[in-house]
């Protein structure tokens, strides 16, 4: 068995906790790898040593942070299928579990097959840069991603190929966010879900979440709080100049794409996913997003309902 470690490098008692869990696992004769936070960060840029790592089979992870680190480590695995068992030495928790025990009894637990499994909807993010073929031109926008019941999984995504001939895929537990560019300035957005136009807005951006991240930018953009167990995709506009964008919440199916060609030179959008910048070699035309073709797993030990925590953190 492997076990994958990834703690806040810059907590202590994190890193206290990593040593402990380490000697335990290895003392039940467990291979045990352990990386600081900052080692996963290069997942959302894809580089080598995430690609290696991601190459690498885990049986289970386990997060000592908060739920910044939480999302590191679920970007770093991908649609990997490795449970995660995550606990909170942060400052949020509404991904990691609440530490009203020791480390070592969770991790025991979730050994033993003692705790409960959520799955939950992560996103594919494919970005069309300039000069690229863009594989739904404007007269042949996408349909839904799969004709079944949104809750059931969709078939897998489709590659977008670059110039190159490689592919430019994200993945996104909590949220894209496109926003003003480092200029500062508004941008235009024209949103369509599934090949329905919603109509062009200006403004500081836009949010495509997940259930998951409903809680996160989501929320402070005027978001609605969703259930951690719902499959849509949240639509967030960003302080937009109209008094008709509104929030809304598409299907476990829906494909919602993001179209930034009306956009000047001087009005070049930034791209972020789960928090990091995401750095191109382009302009971005077009970003599509829906949901990943499997779910991540969360494991869960002795925790509260979901919206009683989310009651207590707003309180």
């Amino acid at each position: 068995m492997r076990v994958l470690i990834v703690r806040n490098s810059f907590n202590p008692a994190a890193i206290d906790a990593s040593l402990l869990l380490s000697t335990y696992l290895v003392s039940q004769g467990i291979e045990c790898f352990a990386i600081d936070s900052v080692d996963a960060e290069g997942a959302v840029a894809d580089d080598a040593p995430a690609r290696a790592l991601r190459a690498t089979p885990f049986d289970l992870a386990i997060v000592l942070g908060g739920d910044g680190t939480l999302l590191s480590c679920a970007r770093l695995l991908g649609p990997t299928d490795t449970p995660i068992l995550g606990l909170n030495y942060g400052n949020l928790g509404f991904l990691t579990n609440e530490r009203t025990c020791g480390a070592v009894e969770a991790v025991a637990a979730a050994l033993a097959g003692e705790t409960t499994e959520e799955r939950r909807t992560n996103l594919r993010i494919d970005i069309v840069c300039e000069g690229e073929r863009d594989p739904w031109p404007e007269d042949d926008a996408p349909a839904q991603a799969a004709d079944e019941d949104a809750d059931q999984l969709g078939e897998g995504p489709i590659d977008l190929p670059r110039a190159d001939g490689s592919t430019r895929s994200f993945f996104a537990l909590n949220e894209l966010a496109v926003t003003r560019g480092e200029n500062g300035r508004v941008i235009d957005i024209d949103v369509s879900i599934s090949g329905a136009s919603l109509g062009a807005v200006r403004g500081d951006g836009i949010v495509v979440s997940t259930a998951s991240g409903s809680t996160g930018y989501a929320l402070s953009a005027g978001g609605p709080v969703v259930s951690p167990t719902s499959t849509g995709l949240i639509v967030v506009p960003i302080a937009c100049h109209t008094l008709r964008a509104r929030p809304m919440i598409a299907s476990g199916n829906d494909i919602v794409c993001v179209d930034l060609n009306g956009n000047s030179e001087n009005r070049n959008p930034a791209l972020f996913i789960d928090g990091e910048p995401v750095k191109l070699d382009g302009r971005v035309r077009r970003v599509y997003v829906r949901r990943g073709e499997l779910p991540t797993r969360l494991l869960r030990y002795r925790q509260r309902a979901f919206f009683e925590r989310v009651a207590d953190a707003f309180a």
